[in-house]
């Protein structure tokens, strides 16, 4: 798969944790089945790994 820039990797990051936040919301004032949840804690969890791993990061070298 094809890198991706920054910008696109920031705000998958931020979706991700965006969604794993709102699930955690919406569990505790709502009854979810745990399908729900999985769902969205795993959709969550998706988006950041694939931010952190296709994303265009430049480390720092010594």
């Amino acid at each position: 798969m094809k890198r991706i820039n920054k910008r696109k990797a920031l705000t998958l990051l931020s979706i991700g944790m965006f969604t794993i936040a709102t699930s955690q919301v919406f569990s505790y004032y709502f009854e979810l089945p745990d399908l729900a949840k999985g769902s969205f804690v795993g959709i969550g969890i998706g988006l950041l790994l694939t931010s952190l791993i296709f994303g265009s990061f430049k480390t720092a070298r010594n």
